[in-house]
C-alpha cells in the first residue's frame, strides 16, 4: 500500500505524525502487517500488508484522516522481502504506485484506488471500497465517539455509560453512522481485494 499527502506544500509535512499516530495500529494488527509503514519519498509512505483485512483497515483509516491519496497493490511481491518496502521489489509495488496515482485525480469519488492481479476484481474492489471510504468521510464526531468504542465484545450500554448518555441515543448514532452496515460489508471487501491479487475465492 502506497499513500501519499494532499497538499504537502500548503498543510506541512504530516507524515511524522502519521508514523506516530499510526504506531498503535500497527501493534494491533501486526499478523497483518510484512513490513511497516516508512517514508518512502516526499511525503509518501509505504507499507507490506499480508491480509485483505488488514489492508482495508488501513486505507479506510487513512480515509478517515482526510490527509491521503490511497494506492492498494493486491498481487505479489518479490521473496523473501527485503528490511523495507522501499529495498523490496514486486508487482504489488507497481500496482501500488498505479493505484496511488489514479487515487490522487479528479476522476476517482474518493482517494482510494485498488490495482491488481485480477483487472476485474481489482476494479469491483476499488467501487466497493470507495463506498466503504465514503461513509467514513461522511461520519459525524458524534457518530466516531460511538464507532471507536464499540469494540467486539463491547455493548452499546457500556458506550452508554462511558460517554454518559442514554442506550437510545448511542443506539441512534449507530443507525446514523452506519456502523453496522460497514461491519456487515467488510468481509465482503476483503474477499474482493483478495480476488483482485489472484486468488480463487467465491464471493
Amino acid at each position: 500500500m502506497t499513500a501519499d499527502q494532499h497538499a504537502s506544500r500548503r498543510r506541512g509535512d504530516k507524515v511524522p505524525d502519521l508514523l506516530e499516530r499510526l504506531a498503535p495500529w500497527e501493534e494491533a494488527h501486526r499478523d497483518g502487517v510484512a513490513l511497516p509503514l516508512e517514508r518512502t519519498v516526499g511525503d509518501e509512505v509505504q507499507t507490506v500488508l499480508s491480509t485483505a483485512e488488514a489492508a482495508l483497515d488501513l486505507a479506510l483509516h487513512l480515509v478517515r484522516l482526510q490527509d491521503w491519496a490511497v494506492g492498494i497493490g493486491a498481487g505479489a511481491v518479490h521473496e523473501p522481502l527485503a528490511e523495507s518496502s522501499r529495498a523490496s521489489s514486486g508487482p504489488a509495488f507497481v500496482q501500488a504506485r498505479t493505484a496511488v496515482e489514479r487515487a490522487r485525480g479528479r476522476g476517482e469519488p474518493m482517494p482510494v484506488v485498488v490495482v491488481g492481479d485480477h483487472p476485474e476484481a481489482a476494479g469491483d474492489a476499488s467501487a466497493l471500497v470507495q463506498l466503504l471510504a465514503a461513509v467514513v468521510r461522511r461520519r459525524s464526531a458524534a457518530g466516531w465517539e460511538v464507532a471507536d468504542l464499540l469494540g467486539p465484545g463491547v455493548r452499546q450500554k457500556d458506550v452508554a455509560a462511558t460517554l454518559g448518555i442514554s442506550e437510545q441515543a448511542v443506539s441512534q448514532r449507530v443507525r446514523s453512522a452506519l456502523l453496522e452496515e460497514e461491519r456487515r460489508v467488510r468481509p465482503l471487501a476483503a474477499r474482493l481485494l483478495r480476488r483482485a491479487a489472484g486468488e480463487k475465492e467465491d464471493v
